[in-house]
């Protein structure tokens, strides 16, 4: 497997890749552009990158093998996670690389704005000895206000803790049970931040929501005097309406890592402003998380090429090795269960509903499964490169909802997935499995509401009929005639002489004739030929 490293990462990073003999590694000297990229990702698998190189979409076209793109580091706004999601590659970062190292600098940022420490130490250089000018403000007793509490906002809450400081957090994810162990007040919008803090640390990802949130409206809504610390992304604010905010006072200052535009423009009027920290983008710029990085980005690829492990995926739920080795009999069980659906169902099919019951029910996660279930379903359909990236964005993107249910009804088997299709309130087709004696042995085991018994691979003819004689002999007749051998038989029904199920499981596939021959009998309502 061909792993291309497009920018610099740790030398124990490459090293860990080069001492599997599964992959060949390629290290770029330098950064290239992506018309210079392209010739070389032919067979690239997965390629490694920092915040350099940029993985767009015609990067991806040009690498018909890539399975991942790892980024060593947090963000992964140079990878185009769309274009990669379509096309079915895992999209993995490594955030706890950089936790540490960003969380610092934004504590250290915030007590340099808090002592007006670069100022000072300007003034200091050129001569001066400007005690009063420089008089700063105490952190103790102070309120910080923490917008976005993951693992570097965390991080830089419990240092202000340490310093005498009351956070003040707001998170959608964050609940009051895990802000009562931090430590932490929890505010239930950014409004509850704006109105209590005297100094805002931003942590959040940039999204639509995000984007530009820290704006005049923001600005007029904060305490007055307030201090500003972003080291996570530039566009959170709206750098013209700081400036203003800055200027007016209405802010006192700001501490800043990030910007708009990277590197800063030279004439870009936060260079003038003598109430504002700035530094080029350093929040990872320490020995030990670029070590850490590369070595994470090197672990996370190798497991994931290797053994099929997710972790750190942006646009995949992660899954431990652990994890991963519980939920594998259930993949082919699912896909096949899709799969069977898609060959006998409707084409007007909205809503697929999936029950996980008995021991299923416990499994630490599900989302491969119905992945799994999806991706059998949907690749009958005229859907194009359907994998387990891509599958759920792609059922979205044809109108099919997806729910899942956790059920504690007790059935016959000890373990059990079920598989409806609805169109409407109205259900069209399901179907359900288990497995027999051991993971190893998956069999679906209900159909069109009635019990069976289907071994998940082979030629399978479906004939639904009514339950009388005659019409398992007049099967065997009509397929010897035709030369096709039976190799295993289910028979179901719901009531003595009413519908039945006939499951014949062969050894080729039989021809148009042969089932026009067998659906001929008025006793048999139809015929099909599914391939499992």
């Amino acid at each position: 497997m061909h792993v291309l490293v497009c920018d610099p990462i740790s030398t124990r990073g490459i090293e860990y890749f080069k001492a599997r003999p599964e992959f060949r590694v390629t290290v770029l000297a330098k950064r290239l552009t992506e018309a210079e990229l392209a010739p070389l990702l032919a067979d690239v698998e997965a390629m490694v990158v920092r915040s350099e190189t940029k993985v767009s979409k015609k990067v991806m076209e040009a690498a018909p093998r890539l399975r991942v793109v790892g980024r060593a580091g947090v963000g992964v706004d140079n990878v185009d996670v769309e274009a990669a999601t379509q096309r079915g590659v895992v999209v993995m970062n490594t955030p706890g690389g950089n936790t540490v190292t960003t969380a610092e600098l934004a504590f250290f940022m915030l007590g340099a704005l808090a002592r007006k420490i670069p100022a000072a130490h300007a003034s200091m250089c050129s001569g001066k000895w400007d005690r009063k000018l420089y008089q700063g403000t105490e952190l103790l007793g102070k309120t910080l206000g923490v917008l976005g509490a993951g693992r570097i906002g965390t991080e830089v809450g419990r240092r202000a803790l340490a310093f005498g400081m009351r956070v003040v957090a707001y998170d959608p994810f964050l609940t009051d049970a895990r802000a009562k162990a931090l430590g932490f007040d929890v505010a239930s919008d950014p409004d509850g931040v704006y109105r209590e803090a005297d100094f805002i640390t931003v942590h959040m990802p940039v999204t639509s929501e995000t984007r530009g949130m820290l704006n005049a409206e923001a600005f007029a809504r904060m305490k007055p005097g307030v201090r500003v610390v972003n080291c996570a992304r530039g566009e959170i604010v709206n750098e013209t309406d700081l400036v203003a905010a800055l200027t007016s006072g209405r802010v006192a200052g700001a501490a800043l890592d990030v910007f708009m535009v990277e590197p800063l423009p030279a004439d870009h009027p936060f260079r003038t402003l003598p109430n504002v920290v700035l530094t080029p983008h350093l929040g990872a710029s320490t020995e030990e998380a670029q070590e850490k990085c590369g070595l994470e980005v090197a672990e996370i690829l190798t497991a994931f090429l290797l053994t099929g492990e997710v972790r750190n995926a942006v646009n995949l739920p992660g899954v431990d090795a652990k994890t991963y080795e519980l939920v594998k009999p259930y993949l082919v069980l699912g896909e096949k269960l899709g799969s069977l659906l898609a060959q006998l169902g409707p084409g007007s099919v909205d809503r697929i509903h999936i029950t996980y019951g008995g021991r299923a029910r416990e499994l630490p996660q599900t989302d491969p499964i119905t992945r799994a279930i999806l991706g059998g379903y949907l690749r009958h359909g005229a859907v194009a490169d359907i994998n387990t990236i891509n599958v759920r964005s792609a059922a979205a993107a044809l109108g099919l909802a997806v729910e899942e249910k956790r059920s504690d009804e007790v059935v016959t088997f000890n373990e059990w997935l079920h598989v409806q299709l609805f169109h409407g309130n109205e259900k069209v087709l399901s179907a359900g499995g288990t497995f027999f004696g051991s993971p190893n042995n998956p069999r679906i085991v209900r159909l069109f509401s009635t019990p069976v018994e289907i071994p998940v691979s082979g030629n399978v003819l479906l004939v639904r009929n009514e339950d009388r004689p005659g019409i398992v002999g007049k099967l065997g007749t009509v397929l010897a005639r035709h030369s096709v051998n039976i190799a295993s038989m289910s028979l179901g029904r719901d009531a003595r002489g009413g519908q039945a199920l006939t499951v014949l499981v062969l050894d080729s596939k039989p021809d148009a004739a042969c089932i026009g021959e067998i659906t001929a009998d008025p006793a048999i309502a139809s015929a099909r030929v599914i391939v499992l």
